[in-house]
């Protein structure tokens, strides 16, 4: 598919998505959430993806939802309920295992099987922060910046942002960013649990796609896809209800190529060949 507003790329087994309004600070609109949506999908299934980076071109990450764009482009939107409704006709059987929490307009990244890495190269405000919080990880360059937006604009925690940044930097700190709208640098990120790590914006895309090939290279697909889904479904449940369902995919792993394979080739001494089976 030839994508207008992204940009993607297979190196490695590393699927890198670009949003790529670069003139805009990659501003969200119906026309990008459309492709990023068919793009995650793709590499989602794509046997030859291992993990994927999330980036934008230029300066920035996203710059939140492109407020002209939405009024002015009325008939972009289409292409966006083309796409949610490709997901609601979704086969029933790919989606049964899938928490209906993770089938809202965007709460859908943690279904995604494989590991995502936010690469934000820059600022990351209002939608385009929540974009990054259903990430799995979050790594910033020294250069980016990051806000909510929303009181600033009249409006509210939106898109589930009131259930992911408490979890993530707490309930006061949730509470500053929300009701302040201020605009944190990336020390301050990662001192409150925002992001993981920060690294020197001119080795920042080199040090994430290190970080990315050693998960591609080195760890078992199969066990990054059912820790994924183990970590998301333990927000919901018990620590009983986490440990009987950590000990029935114990035992699932014991039977596992992958298994097998981890195991021999750290007697043998030598690099790992994963399948995910």
């Amino acid at each position: 598919m030839a994508y207008q507003q992204i940009q993607v790329d297979v190196t490695d087994r590393i699927f890198t998505l670009t949003l790529n309004r670069p003139d805009r600070l990659n501003a969200w609109t119906p026309v990008m959430e459309g492709e990023v949506h068919h793009a995650l999908r793709d590499a989602d299934s794509d046997e030859n993806v291992r993990v994927i980076v999330l980036t934008g071109a230029g300066r920035g990450f996203c710059a939140g939802a492109d407020l002209e764009t939405l009024t002015g482009l009325a008939g972009d939107s289409q292409i966006a309920r083309d796409y949610e409704e490709q997901l609601a006709t979704t086969d029933a059987s790919s989606q049964s295992a899938i928490r209906s929490d993770f089938r809202k307009t965007y709460s859908y990244l943690p279904a995604i099987s494989k590991p995502i890495i936010a690469a934000l190269n820059g600022p990351a405000v209002g939608l385009g922060l929540v974009i990054s919080l259903y990430c799995d990880i979050r790594f910033a360059s020294d250069q980016a910046k990051f806000g909510t937006a929303f009181a600033r604009r009249g409006l509210i925690a939106e898109h589930g942002i009131s259930w992911l940044l408490p979890r993530l930097v707490g309930i006061s700190n949730a509470f500053d960013l929300l009701y302040s709208a201020r605009v944190i640098e990336s020390a301050e990120a990662l001192n409150m649990g925002l992001v993981t790590r920060v690294f020197p914006h001119a080795s920042f895309l080199e040090e994430v796609r290190k970080y990315a090939r050693e998960l591609a290279d080195l760890a078992s697909p199969r066990s990054q896809r059912v820790i994924k889904r183990q970590v998301y479904e333990a927000l919901f449940q018990g620590l009983g209800e986490a440990i009987d369902s950590a000990n029935g995919e114990m035992i699932k792993s014991f039977l596992s190529e992958d298994f097998k394979e981890g195991v021999a080739h750290f007697l043998e001494k030598r690099p790992p060949r994963f399948t995910g089976q």
